[in-house]
Parts: structure tokens; C-alpha cells; sequence
């Protein structure tokens, strides 16, 4: 296993107490230099749920000049869910595209209707992210959201199959914080 991706596996095998999560993270060439240096540079890092906002060392982001957002909860998505008759998580995807993703680092641990909103914003060149970090979980559109993001023109960490989940995408993006020098 290339040395970089080392303090990524460690933490989602450590989070996940499983050892599995060694072999199903996938990383896109320059992923992780691509995380680190947006995130020294202040980059924002937008999240599907509040659950995988929580989770993220916010305050490491913020020393770096950074926010860490979520727009699930936020008036504009769920009128928007409402109106649509889609997921607030995707409303989610499309209110934090019409706030401005590029440059920054979207976290998705949750949500596969999330992550095939985020999918569409950016091939329809919407948005521009520095790096897309997609771990959905359940039997649900996961695994597929997941290959659909393998498929895109920007780096992403993500994994196969059908497991995932918010401690995953939290432990990698923690990571990247922790291997800031």
C-alpha cells in the first residue's frame, strides 16, 4: 500500500473495526495531495448530513482558514425537497452548487441520492470541486452512486460495494487534517 494512504486506512479500519475497509477504499491518483493541500489552503469542506459535519475536527478547519457546512437543514432546501419531491439530502447537493463547490471538498457519507445530485452538478458543470470524499452506504443506490463518482474528472476517495457510511467519510477527511504538516 503506497505510504500517503496509510493514516486513511488506519483511521477508517480503526472507525469501522473493519479490517475489510483496507481493501475497498479506493483513491483517484493525487487524491490525497489534492485533499491536503486544499485544506491547507482554506478550502470549505460541505457535508450531506449533520452527522458527518459533527464529526469533522471543525476546528482544524477553521485554523486552516476553512468552514465546514451542511445545507440539509437550511430553509432553501427544504422548500426546495418540498417542492421538487426530492430528498433534502439532494436539495442539499443543489443549494450547497448554487452557494459555490469549487475549490472546496464535498463530503458525502450518507447519502446516495446526494451523491447522484452531486454527480449531475458536476457534469453538467456546475461545479468544480477540489476533491469529492463519497462513502453512501446501504443496498439502496450506493454502490452505484459510489462507481458513478470513479467516473468523474476530479479526485475522489471513495469506496465499493455496498459498505460506507458517515464514520467512514469522517475518518478520511480527518485524516487528511491529521497528515497537515
Amino acid at each position: 500500500m503506497p505510504r500517503p494512504l496509510v493514516p486513511i486506512v488506519e483511521r477508517v479500519v480503526h472507525a469501522t473495526a473493519d479490517p475489510e475497509f483496507a481493501r475497498l477504499l479506493i483513491f483517484s491518483k493525487d487524491a490525497v495531495e489534492v485533499g491536503i493541500r486544499v485544506l491547507k489552503n482554506g478550502a470549505d469542506v460541505i457535508t450531506d448530513v449533520k452527522m458527518v459535519e459533527s464529526g469533522i475536527n471543525g476546528q482544524a478547519v477553521r485554523a486552516l482558514g476553512g468552514r465546514v457546512l451542511t445545507y440539509v437543514d437550511d430553509e432553501r432546501t427544504i422548500r426546495m425537497a418540498d417542492n421538487l419531491g426530492i430528498t433534502r439530502t439532494a436539495a442539499s447537493m443543489l443549494v450547497a452548487a448554487e452557494e459555490g463547490l469549487d475549490g472546496d471538498i464535498v463530503v458525502i457519507g450518507n447519502s446516495p441520492t446526494a451523491t447522484l445530485t452531486f454527480v449531475d452538478a458536476v457534469r453538467r458543470n456546475h461545479v468544480k470541486p477540489a476533491l469529492v470524499i463519497a462513502t453512501p452506504v446501504g443496498f439502496v443506490m450506493a454502490k452505484e452512486s459510489k462507481d458513478e463518482v470513479a467516473k468523474l474528472p476530479i479526485p475522489f476517495i471513495t469506496v465499493s460495494g455496498v459498505k460506507g457510511g458517515s464514520a467512514v467519510a469522517v475518518s478520511i477527511l480527518n485524516a487528511l487534517l491529521s497528515m497537515i504538516h
